[in-house]
């Protein structure tokens, strides 16, 4: 999962932890299912040549693939100080540092100093905001073209799982929390500023959505 949040100090200790972990798992694995579907809806809408900016970036392995596959430059930004540099690394490896700048940092307070792109990418982090319109907001104010997404579903089962997962950040002495926001706000969000739904899908948890602004 890569989440960034507005509980600075415990998230990015929180998510710190497992950096070289997800590495190790995309690097055995591949993408997870609902990374699968996000890439599939990104193909769908076209990044060749694209500035993209992911939010909430993790180790990187998102927007490096699209690098790879014909991305121009990509921005990631990530709470987690771990994270990013886990991310600079494998840059480094994978000789894409030239094309790849990263930012430590929780985007909302940060955002100003943040330039548009092509492409915004918000893998798993709408979840871990309580202020979802803002970050939706602010993000797609960033976004010239193509707005993609992955956040959880609004199933009772879904809510239960983050419901245990915010008791045990509790008995950790921890003040991140996961969210369930609704659905259908947040395409409300994103279709009255402009853009279509181009590409929708989900698996047991979580629903990816890809949204693209007309040309004009």
């Amino acid at each position: 999962m890569n989440c960034c949040c507005p509980h600075s100090n415990s998230a990015n200790r929180f998510f710190s932890r497992f950096a070289g972990r997800y590495r190790k798992r995309f690097e055995k694995k591949g993408f997870e299912s609902s990374q699968q579907q996000l890439m599939e809806g990104l193909d769908q809408a076209g990044y060749q040549n694209a500035a993209i900016l992911e939010i909430g970036s993790g180790v990187g392995h998102l927007h490096q693939t699209m690098l790879e596959q014909g991305a121009a430059t990509a921005v990631g930004i990530d709470l987690a100080t771990q994270m990013i540099e886990e991310a600079g690394r494998w840059a480094e490896e994978r000789a894409l540092a030239d094309k790849v700048e990263y930012i430590a940092g929780d985007f909302m307070e940060i955002s100003e100093k943040v330039r548009t792109a092509d492409v915004t990418v918000l893998d798993k982090v709408v979840c871990c905001y309580p202020d979802a319109e803002g970050l939706v907001q602010t993000s797609l104010n960033k976004t010239n073209r193509v707005y993609a997404l992955t956040y959880p579903r609004d199933r009772w089962y879904v809510r239960a799982g983050m419901g245990v997962m915010a008791f045990a950040m509790k008995v950790m002495r921890s003040d991140f929390r996961p969210y369930v926001h609704s659905p259908e706000l947040i395409e409300r969000w994103i279709t009255q500023s402009g853009f279509d739904k181009r590409y929708q899908n989900t698996n047991v948890v979580w629903l990816t959505q890809v949204f693209e602004k007309p040309a004009t």
